[in-house]
């Protein structure tokens, strides 16, 4: 006769204990409890600029769609290496986001001492928002439009100057794209921010720059900057007399900035599907249009997969730039 060890009572109720505990997350997420506390969304930029302005408005309506708070959370530096890895870290429960940039998926191109692999530890919910560059000079520069900036450039090689408000971002490396396709020199005088740089460009010291539009449309508009063209594939809503700078004669050119929520890798997938479910329906609200087209941006829906897509196309194009002109940040 075969005796088989049955558990004690105890251990048969601690053993059942452990496996519904391990149910409930997904029992909960499937009768639709998440979002069942505040959630975190996390830039990697201070206060007062493009991305966080584009988490909060978007925030604030995933807020009243998915019925709990959505707190911003600013952690600063490093090109938003410290965000990033930040929520890389945390739980994967669809508590802690990411507002990614651009620079998230280049960072691996410029730091040599990375703790995260974006493409592996994070994972995309959906893309929120773009916002094309504008091409802006000073009024006294003789460029009126981007022909013109080509012909100055390739009369005076190298002596014509450029600012960047921020190195290796997407407002320096448009100028470096666009050198090699125009097939023009001209020089990079960097700064420590925007505010800086577009004082300087004001002033004269540099002569043009790929600027945002949320802060140099303000001073387009007073007279004090020369829009020359935008760097959407089509022209922006915000700005629609401005020809881009691909129908300025440089065909296929673009380049923006973008904006996209991301979790931590395990993320449950109907989490992500909650998720970007709920950024859909933001998106798709008039007013969270108009007030993007505020900051200088309009609105980006799409699915994970969308996102996906566009992070290994942005991470390939711009490496590549990265690559040639040999910028790095350690």
């Amino acid at each position: 006769m075969t005796f088989r060890h049955r558990p004690s009572s105890p251990r048969r109720a601690l053993l059942l204990a452990a496996g519904l505990a391990l149910a409930a997350p997904l029992h909960a997420i499937a009768q639709g409890a998440y979002p069942s506390k505040p959630i975190h969304l996390v830039v990697g930029f201070p206060p007062g600029g493009p991305a966080d302005l584009a988490a909060r408005i978007v925030g604030e309506k995933l807020a009243q769609d998915l019925r709990q708070p959505v707190l911003v959370e600013n952690r600063p530096g490093a090109s938003q290496n410290i965000a990033a890895d930040y929520v890389a870290k945390s739980t994967a429960d669809g508590y802690t986001l990411l507002m990614g940039s651009t620079a998230v998926v280049v960072n691996h191109f410029l730091y040599k001492d990375m703790r995260f692999d974006v493409f592996n530890d994070l994972v995309p919910v959906g893309t929120a928002a773009r916002t094309p560059l504008m091409v802006v000079a000073n009024p006294r520069f003789a460029a009126k439009n981007m022909k013109e900036l080509v012909a100055a450039a390739k009369a005076a090689p190298g002596k014509i100057n450029y600012g960047s408000g921020v190195r290796a971002s997407t407002t320096h490396l448009a100028v470096e794209a666009f050198k090699a396709q125009a097939g023009i020199e001209v020089s990079n005088i960097p700064y420590q921010g925007a505010g800086p740089m577009l004082t300087d460009l004001m002033g004269g010291q540099v002569s043009f720059a790929f600027d945002t539009m949320v802060t140099s449309m303000p001073l387009v508009k007073a007279g004090r900057l020369h829009a020359l063209a935008v760097t959407s594939a089509t022209r922006s809503p915000i700005a629609p007399e401005l020809p881009t700078v691909a129908e300025s004669g440089y065909p296929g050119f673009e380049a923006i900035g973008w904006f996209g929520i991301l979790a931590p890798k395990g993320t449950p997938q109907p989490v992500v599907q909650r998720l970007n479910a709920s950024l859909q329906k933001v998106l798709a609200a008039p007013d969270v249009a108009q007030r993007l087209a505020g900051a200088g941006g309009d609105v980006l829906p799409g699915t994970p997969e969308d996102f996906a897509r566009l992070m290994r196309s942005e991470s390939e194009k711009w490496g590549g730039v990265i690559k040639r002109v040999g910028i790095t940040l350690d």
